[in-house]
């Protein structure tokens, strides 16, 4: 018998220490045998779990607006510019009904936000119960680009980690489901997309010059993401290490992990607080 999906998600959690360069990205050796094996075989699978995975936010949604559960989820998505970050808000979430989900990209923190501790702004935009919500970066980028840029001293960086893990403590003590998830792409893949960017006009907007100057920082950011996942992958807030250089294989593994969530909470449609045969009665009088 086929233990996927829980076998896909299983290789992809990293808990502790990670070492990016040893984890697949354009040869698939930690894609489990009984996963899609390609393109159009992971795209069935999409289809096939869409119609489950929307009823299961609509159920979430639905008890949480009736105060019957107070659970909802958080995706974090982290990753290099060309990431596929953008992807996965279209062709996962896409999947959901937008009432129930909230998107968050965080940019550069405005003056506001810089008078406040880094969590404040994220504090911010956490999801109420029955929303998934979605950071587009987050927290993290305090502790990224900080580090690699030198934004902050070490000193500083050294003691946002611990405050990181604490941070995602209390999300799990609001029945926030936590999913930290680094969209992990090679230099060459990266090259690529940047430059379709340049070759397309419809993909001019997405391009920025400061994408190259990121670029030639690009084994620095490795390093940083290395020692962010290790000191904050914990066993009850573990990362998630998605090879991203094929979009269909990183967007399956989302939407697995989603519905493996969205399944361990198995919420219930709420119970009528009316008399249903008055109620029924009341609409009959009404032909």
């Amino acid at each position: 018998m086929s233990d996927y999906p829980q076998n896909l998600v299983q290789a992809l959690r990293v808990v502790g220490e990670v070492d990016l360069s040893t984890r697949a990205t354009k040869n698939p050796n930690w894609w489990p045998k009984d996963a899609p094996k390609n393109k159009k075989a992971a795209e069935q699978r999409m289809e096939a779990i869409a119609e489950e995975l929307a009823d299961l936010q609509e159920r979430l949604f639905a008890a949480a607006l009736h105060e019957e559960l107070s659970d909802s989820l958080l995706l974090v998505l982290q990753g290099m510019d060309t990431s596929g970050k953008g992807g996965i808000v279209r062709h996962v979430m896409g999947m959901f009904d937008p009432q129930g989900v909230e998107h968050h990209a965080f940019k550069a923190p405005t003056k506001e936000e810089l008078a406040h501790d880094f969590l404040w702004r994220v504090e911010k935009q956490l999801p109420n119960p029955g929303i998934i919500g979605v950071f587009d970066r987050s927290h993290y980028e305090d502790v990224l680009i900080h580090k690699v840029q030198k934004l902050s001293s070490e000193q500083e960086i050294e003691q946002r980690y611990p405050k990181i893990v604490e941070f995602e403590r209390r999300l799990q003590a609001r029945s926030i489901h936590l999913h930290k998830v680094l969209l992990h792409i090679s230099r060459d893949e990266q090259y690529e997309r940047l430059s379709e960017r340049l070759d397309r006009a419809d993909k001019h907007w997405k391009y920025a010059p400061g994408d190259v100057d990121d670029r030639l920082l690009f084994d620095e950011y490795q390093r940083a993401y290395e020692v962010a996942i290790g000191r904050t992958a914990t066993e009850s807030a573990p990362w998630y290490v998605i090879p991203a250089d094929q979009k269909w294989r990183a967007r399956l593994c989302v939407a697995e992990l989603l519905l493996e969530t969205l399944r361990g909470i198995d919420p219930q449609w709420p119970k009528a607080d009316f008399d249903l045969e008055a109620e029924r009665k009341r609409l009959d009088a009404t032909k």
